[in-house]
């Protein structure tokens, strides 16, 4: 009797604590948004106060509901399905991390010492890939209005760009990152966008489905909260053309009091040679009509006609979309590769996806991708009470199938590129340095093969020279 009373006594001792078990979770997945100057500063999360009088909306918010188990929870904002296919830069709580929030609410939320609290992350401010070329602002603030609407505004800005330029990459920079939801920027002809621009009696013009133009190039860049700004590969480039004109397309969310936002673009323009140029395949179905008071899947097909690499999609619907799923069917085979799968489409959540490594479609694979709306009376989102039919169009009570997709010429190999963030000396992939590295460094000097990540001393070889770089960062 006498261990039970202690072990009662003792267990508040051992229980789960904010300081040591919930502020790392917090801090490194949600605080770079939830906090003052930021998208979520309407909930901060930024100190144990914080976070225990919002205890119960992130556990409803990481949870999901009891169907659902952890798989589509509403926060972090990832809509992909991660047992789908391995894309860059999903933001997910672990399995482990979500029990234990909830194991910790379930033990009574308790505090801890907060000198065990995880430290504060230096969160980066500015251009996360670093001194930009060339830094195009908007040509004064935009009024937005805190009536807690939703504003979708498009701003025109000039380039006066003589020649075609090759970009490395374009940065969108929120100048109000309270306000500022997503943004998303294209070239047009210069001044073929300005009677949009002049027909609105504010800065920009009102523009929610696209651009108000058909005349737009590829998507050259764009922004969403989380997402990482990043160079393209070596060798790869996109154009802005010669004589265009920038839209920047930018999603405002709603605020409850009146601020301005005058955002910015960092253009970073390609140092070396360019061998292959980014292309875009846009896949679109107009001709769909989705009748009220019911679900409709919506289809498209795209046929490659020469072997590519993918590199980049972006699903693109309205209110009524409800989930999105493409995959490929290579020729001659009966597997498939899946590309993205999104079971719960939210509108307001969308971003540029790309895989870990490129996909190498061969010529003759059919990609297939299929859209399920939801018109009725039990999607919240729909803009019409009662349901009533919707087509093709710009506006908000219209739908759109559209799905830009980014590649590149193929090139034996490609499909060992990796395209997120070179971790140098990583050159089995693990994310981390040791001496699986450098048994893997010596494989390649043994080989033809030299990828970024194990040419050390960047002399565009791989030799004994790595190694000890190598063997020297091991031991930092």
């Amino acid at each position: 009797m006498k261990y039970f009373w202690l072990i009662l006594l003792m267990g508040p001792v051992f229980a789960l604590n904010y300081s040591e078990n919930i502020s790392p979770i917090i801090y490194k997945n949600c605080t770079s948004c939830h906090r003052g100057g930021q998208i979520g500063a309407f909930l901060p999360l930024t100190n144990y106060d914080e976070v225990f009088n919002n205890r119960f909306w992130i556990a409803y918010a990481i949870a999901g509901d009891e169907d659902s188990r952890h798989g589509d929870p509403i926060m972090p904002p990832w809509p992909a399905d991660r047992s789908y296919s391995d894309l860059l830069d999903a933001m997910y709580l672990t399995e482990d991390e979500i029990h234990t929030f909830l194991d910790w609410l379930d033990a009574g939320a308790m505090q801890g010492s907060p000198d065990e609290e995880y430290p504060m992350p230096d969160f980066s401010e500015g251009s996360a890939i670093g001194e930009p070329d060339i830094v195009l602002q908007m040509e004064e603030p935009y009024f937005i209005s805190g009536n807690y609407e939703d504003d979708y505004r498009c701003f025109i800005l000039s380039t006066e760009f003589a020649s075609p330029i090759d970009l490395s990459a374009m940065e969108f920079i929120p100048g109000n990152m309270e306000a500022v939801h997503h943004a998303i920027i294209v070239a047009v002809p210069e001044g073929s966008a300005d009677a949009l621009d002049n027909a609105d009696p504010e800065y920009g013009y009102e523009c929610f489905g696209d651009f108000g133009t058909s005349n737009i190039s590829d998507f050259l860049g764009g922004y969403a909260p989380g997402t990482i700004a990043r160079e393209w590969p070596q060798g790869l480039a996109q154009i802005i053309p010669a004589n265009s004109d920038l839209i920047m397309q930018v999603h405002y969310a709603p605020l409850i009091t009146d601020q301005t936002d005058q955002s910015s673009i960092n253009i970073f323009i390609k140092d070396e040679p360019v061998e292959r140029y980014v292309q875009e395949h846009l896949m679109i179905n107009y001709l769909f009509a989705l009748p009220p008071n019911e679900i409709t899947d919506v289809t498209a097909t795209w046929m490659i006609d020469s072997d590519i690499s993918l590199i980049q999609f972006l699903p693109h619907s309205h209110l009524l979309g409800k989930s999105w799923e493409i995959f490929a069917v290579p020729p001659a085979s009966r597997d498939t590769i899946p590309i993205i799968r999104i079971n719960d489409w939210d509108f307001d959540w969308q971003f540029f996806y790309s895989p870990e490594y490129m996909i190498h479609l061969p010529a003759g694979t059919v990609v297939e991708a299929t859209c399920t709306y939801d018109n009725t009376s039990d999607n919240p989102e729909n803009p019409n009470n009662p349901p009533e039919w919707a087509f093709w169009g710009d506006g908000t009570n219209d739908e759109m199938f559209f799905v830009p997709f980014r590649y590149i010429s193929y090139e034996d190999g490609d499909e060992n590129i990796y395209l997120g963030d070179v971790l140098m000396g990583d050159i089995n992939g693990d994310g981390d340095l040791n001496v699986l590295d450098v048994v893997s460094m010596v494989n390649i000097i043994l080989s033809d093969d030299c990828p970024a990540s194990a040419d050390m001393n960047a002399d565009n070889s791989c030799n004994v020279l790595d190694i000890v770089q190598l063997v020297h960062l091991i031991l930092l």
